[in-house]
């Protein structure tokens, strides 16, 4: 069994592309705009088209294809586990698959809450595959600036968001490692009953807890050691400049969605 294998959400892929060198405010704000336009598509005409605008971003980023769609291995599970549910309470019409009655409008919610979920994981994914984490933080301390008004540390939230998004994926390493050491002593994961499967993982859980706190002690101190003291004062060597590509980019691809969302809307399947 392996954890860390199917987790990308907040690692870096270094490649050169036009997708890369876009402003990282402007990809944050549109993965928002994007998550948002997701969620008011009701037909799959939308959905599969979303699908396709999805596949141009990839091609463009020259991202691998499945790299971009690791992220949603992790997910299978809760897939699986959204059709079947949906399968049990969509209402009728039902129809008979040996001793089971399926509901139909279940099916095809099920089908379309998976597809919503999948583009969801894969554009979020895309955010972190093509911006570095110094890139994200200058990022959303920009976003949060309106709050420094009201009192707010935004310099550090910003810091604290793009710190917990980085170490999802070395947790996730982390995991892996313990899983395959405990394994090689003889514990089992493998188990079909959930209640001994849920007991299997609690010799996982407190050495990486253990970790947990090791490495943000390092990191504490390593950050000290660089004299790091908070934003008030601080300067960056390369300040964040919006270039006429990446408001171009930023309004077409804005377009683009409320089209999405229009198409989304129509009465069609």
């Amino acid at each position: 069994m392996s954890v860390g294998a199917g987790f990308i959400t907040g690692q870096y892929y270094p490649i050169d592309s036009p997708v890369h060198r876009t402003d990282p405010r402007v990809k944050l704000l549109l993965i928002l705009f994007y998550a948002v336009a997701i969620f008011f598509i009701k037909n799959f005409t939308g959905l599969v088209v979303m699908t396709i605008l999805i596949g141009v971003f990839v091609y463009i980023s020259r991202l691998p294809v499945g790299l971009a769609l690791k992220g949603v291995k992790p997910l299978f599970y809760i897939l699986v586990l959204t059709l079947l549910i949906q399968l049990w309470v969509g209402g009728g019409p039902w129809v008979a698959v040996g001793p089971v009655n399926i509901s139909i409008p279940g099916l095809r919610d099920g089908i379309f809450i998976d597809i919503r979920l999948v583009l969801l994981i894969v554009g979020a994914s895309f955010l972190t595959l093509t911006s570095t984490p110094v890139e994200l933080t200058d990022a959303i301390e920009y976003l949060l600036t309106p709050l420094k008004r009201l009192g707010a540390p935004s310099h550090e939230l910003a810091m604290m968001m793009t710190i917990a998004l980085r170490f999802i994926p070395i947790l996730s390493v982390e995991a892996d490692k313990i899983i395959k050491a405990q394994a090689s002593r003889g514990a089992r994961f493998n188990s079909k009953n959930p209640i001994a499967k849920f007991r299997s993982f609690i010799p996982i859980l407190i050495p990486l807890f253990v970790s947990v706190f090791r490495r943000a002690d390092e990191l504490a101190e390593a950050m000290e050691a660089r004299a790091y003291r908070g934003g008030e004062g601080r300067t960056r060597m390369r300040e964040l400049k919006m270039k006429n590509g990446d408001w171009i980019g930023f309004i077409v691809v804005n377009v683009l969605f409320a089209v999405l969302i229009y198409i989304g809307r129509l009465p069609i399947v």
